[in-house]
């Protein structure tokens, strides 16, 4: 399974070790956290197709981790790993959004066919998101084939490097992005010009937000870059 790369939170060095080595043998890169804040560091500035997350951790618990990365509207799958039996805890993780529950003692063997299988599913997902030829988040939804932007259904005319910016952005949302990442990416242009993106981060503002001085969906992230925000409370 080429192409896939999964987090592994957990602070217990000998499960990991055995985590690793099985999901290397099936081509899955692996990043790893051995803590809460760590984990939750990683979620918000790189893309993960899968999140394994242990219950106890040293400076918080994956409740706390998992409620953080639903709040942002990540909706990455996520696999608990947890010792205790309680169907309580089951029903509560669950409930919170994880989408499966594994508890220790487990088969490897189980896990990573259950790896296998949330895979699979985001896949699917994802290829039937592509032949609607849309992508939706929040209010907002774009067509990929005419290139036309929607703001609750109503036609938001944008220039063509506005579009690409969107539409970078749309496809990565909740995630922080360096201006360098994002000249990169939309610009394919390692040399990065702050104030051009300041500019088009200050037009999509003017455009998109209802607010533009007081920016729900292009956030600043001072010292690092900017992130959309699809989840809006």
């Amino acid at each position: 399974m080429n192409g896939y790369k999964v987090l592994l939170v957990d602070d217990d060095a000998a499960i990991c070790k055995v985590i690793k080595r099985a999901l290397k043998l099936e081509n899955i890169e692996i990043i790893y956290a051995s803590n809460g804040e760590e984990a939750y560091s990683l979620v918000r500035t790189q893309i993960f197709d899968l999140v394994i997350l242990d219950v106890s951790l040293g400076d918080t618990d994956g409740f706390q981790v998992l409620k953080k990365i639903r709040t942002e509207g990540n909706d990455v799958p996520i696999i608990f790993l947890s010792g205790n039996q309680h169907e309580n805890d089951k029903i509560l993780a669950l409930g919170m959004g994880a989408d499966d529950y594994i508890t220790k003692p487990f088969s490897i063997f189980l896990l990573v066919a259950k790896i296998k299988a949330h895979l699979r599913r985001g896949d699917k997902i994802k290829e039937h998101q592509t032949s609607l030829k849309k992508i939706i988040q929040g209010p907002f939804i774009l067509n990929t084939e005419t290139f036309q932007l929607f703001k609750n259904e109503k036609e938001v005319f944008l220039s063509s490097k506005e579009i690409m910016l969107m539409k970078f952005f749309m496809e990565n949302p909740n995630i922080v992005f360096s201006k360098d990442q994002i000249y990169e990416k939309v610009w394919n242009n390692s040399i990065v010009d702050d104030n051009t993106i300041m500019v088009y981060m200050r037009h999509l503002r003017k455009k998109l937000e209802d607010d533009p001085k007081n920016p729900k969906f292009f956030q600043t992230v001072w010292g690092i870059g900017y992130k959309f925000n699809n989840f809006i409370k």
